[in-house]
């Protein structure tokens, strides 16, 4: 595809098919995210893909986990709580979109807790990939790595793949750390989902509406 379409064609997917994704692929995906900028090339991403058994595994210990409301509900680094608008307007009119299609009426906590759950099943993704940096590196670290990760998917959908990056895997972070044998040097920073999209599933039909330019940019002349 011409680069402007991939970038308009990317969207977060929340219901994968099971086909796999050929390891070559994946290999091939991740070597040109490499190729994202880092200030003075510290390069500090790091990568653990988990598919067939690792996969399974992660995803039945974490939600085991999740179950018992443990300490670990919030992430290692520090993340504001706190919403005001036009933020929490953007998050509502998203949440409303997406749990509308899919029947989960407001107020459902029980349905809502479950589709959360689906986070820690990489939506039925067959690949999975999880993100760290090293606890040392300073938050201009944590620009780097989401560029790494924008790349990754930009390369994916011009592959074909669909995504959805994941906030959702720095929380319950003791049981990913355990699973995978993460240093407890490094902080565990998102995670996402690689595969193909159901087309046919309700809940991809969501397209997060974008701000016009006015209200996000100021020119100088």
């Amino acid at each position: 595809m011409e680069f402007q379409d991939v970038v308009r064609a990317r969207r977060s997917i929340r219901a994968f098919r099971s086909d796999p994704v050929p390891p070559e692929v994946i290999r091939d995906l991740l070597q040109t995210a490499c190729l994202a900028p880092s200030g003075t090339n510290i390069q500090p991403w790091k990568v653990h893909v988990v598919t067939g058994e690792m996969r399974r595994r992660l995803e039945e210990e974490v939600l085991a986990h999740r179950e018992t409301r443990p300490n670990d509900d919030r992430a290692e680094f520090a993340r504001s709580s706190k919403r005001k608008e036009p933020y929490i307007s953007r998050m509502r009119a998203l949440g409303k979109d997406m749990y509308g299609r899919i029947g989960i009426p407001r107020g459902d906590e029980a349905a809502g807790w479950r589709q959360w759950g689906r986070n820690y099943s990489f939506f039925d993704a067959p690949v999975g990939l999880i993100f760290t940096i090293d606890k040392e590196l300073d938050s201009m670290s944590f620009l780097d790595i989401g560029m790494f990760m924008q790349t990754f998917m930009l390369a994916a959908k011009d592959r074909g793949l669909d995504t959805c990056a994941q906030g959702a895997w720095n929380l319950f972070w003791t049981a990913t750390r355990r699973i995978l044998s993460i240093s407890e040097d490094e902080y565990i920073i998102a995670g996402m989902a690689l595969g193909y999209a159901d087309a046919d599933h309700p809940v991809n039909g969501v397209i997060a509406p974008r701000e016009p330019l006015d209200r996000i940019v100021t020119f100088y002349n």
